[in-house]
């Protein structure tokens, strides 16, 4: 304790309550209301952006069961020597996997119920290699498309909105008519529905459909694939491989990754989970605001000890330090409060909220309307050292001015009615 600078010491019994002072104890009340504070706003913001980052990994992994990490396709839009391009494209360490396919629109049709919907041409022997839609059948199989018997694998909300199941015959109409002496009439072709598969994205789900890749060249009168889709081993990683593959491929190529794909829904999330973390930062500055009066009050109430310490030789700076020391601890002990509870409620929050549900007779998430019924956390440890460091840097800017103000207390104005 001799070797603890005087400031500390006189900072540390500033922040408990005195035996004999009811105006300390009020004092030191307000600096735990401070201090719960701060916890409160620190563990509010780690789990809600531990949610925002679980909801957003779950949609990113349903997206990617049935979209590629990158895809290579012709300029033209044919890709006759796929082989070879993909013999090119392995040469890439980072790449695990590769298939062709057909990517093109057409009308679906079935009775008087009409729908557009993303076709996509694909080699069932070749797909589970760069996506999981075998992994997603619940009715049928991805095998039964076989070239020439026109087959289809249907989302199961187009599914159900066609009323169709396996077995079902529905005809789909090319966006390209034919031309007949009668005039331009539109291209169809019935298919048979061979799968249902289930993403768990409403958008795919209800607008995705797989045919064979043959039965997709006849249909779109393609000489070739449209191009090859692959996977690699680190999907957060896409962007890098394909700026990479764009130096090394010979040919007129394009080359996209999947968050290119669905730049607008990741932005949009982005943009909501920094309004979220601005939001709910004004938490933890509303607890650092109550922190520049608790610190104010102290310097109010400790004006005769302040004068004390100068007149015994201790510097206006020495007095700030003081108040800093109390309010930095203050701040320190709510963030280290908040941090910890924060991670111990995003790491169960599996636990926690389905309790909830069950106490209060409640269903946060209904499967039938969110396709999830629990609630996802991913708990990323660089938002946590955000999160903490805005935390004690607030802290510490709420304790300047009560810091300051201690500073500048005269001693013989404090004393003269002692």
């Amino acid at each position: 304790m001799k070797n603890i600078p005087f400031e500390w010491l006189v900072g540390l019994r500033y922040t408990r309550a005195g035996k004999r002072s009811g105006r300390n104890s009020f004092i030191s009340f307000i600096s735990m209301i401070s201090m719960a504070g701060i916890a409160l706003g620190v563990a509010a913001l780690i789990v809600v952006l531990s949610v925002m980052n679980g909801f957003q990994k779950e949609v990113r992994d349903r997206m990617l069961s049935v979209l590629a990490h990158v895809e290579v396709f012709d300029a033209t839009g044919a890709l006759p020597d796929w082989q070879a391009t993909a013999q090119e494209v392995l040469r890439n360490k980072a790449i695990k996997g590769t298939a062709p396919y057909v990517d093109a629109q057409a009308m679906i049709i079935r009775d008087d119920v009409m729908r557009g919907v993303i076709l996509r041409g694909i080699l069932p022997e070749e797909e589970p290699k760069v996506s999981e839609v075998a992994t997603k059948i619940k009715a049928g199989k991805l095998s039964d498309l076989k070239p020439g018997e026109f087959g289809i694998v249907l989302g199961s909300e187009l599914a159900r909105a066609l009323h169709a199941s396996l077995g079902d015959k529905v005809s789909l109409a090319a966006p390209e008519g034919q031309l007949t002496p009668a005039g331009m009439v539109p291209r169809l072709k019935a298919f048979t529905v061979v799968g249902i598969f289930e993403a768990g994205h409403f958008e795919y789900d209800s607008g995705m459909a797989f045919i064979q890749m043959n039965d997709a060249e006849k249909f779109f009168r393609l000489s070739a694939p449209s191009g090859l889709r692959l996977r690699i081993a680190d999907m957060l990683k896409a962007p890098q491989v394909a700026l990479d593959l764009s130096r090394t491929l010979t040919g007129n190529l394009l080359i996209r990754d999947w968050s290119q794909q669905n730049r607008n829904y990741f932005a949009a999330v982005k943009t909501e989970k920094t309004m979220m973390f601005i939001i709910l930062t004004l938490i933890i500055a509303v607890a650092a605001f109550n922190l520049v009066s608790t610190l104010v009050m102290t310097v109010t109430d400790k004006q005769a000890d302040i004068a004390i310490l100068r007149t015994l030789g201790a510097s206006p700076w020495s007095i700030m330090k003081i108040f800093m020391i109390q309010g930095a601890l203050v701040g320190l002990l709510g963030t280290a409060i908040g941090v910890g509870s924060g991670i111990l409620i995003a790491h169960n929050i599996d636990i926690i909220v389905p309790f909830i549900e069950h106490v209060l007779g409640v269903q946060f998430l209904s499967k039938e309307v969110y396709v999830i019924s629990t609630l996802p956390s991913d708990l990323q440890w660089s938002d946590v050292w955000t999160i903490g460091g805005v935390a004690v840097v607030l802290a510490f800017v709420a304790t300047i001015y009560p810091s300051w103000r201690g500073a500048r207390v005269k001693p013989a104005e404090a004393l003269r009615y002692e």
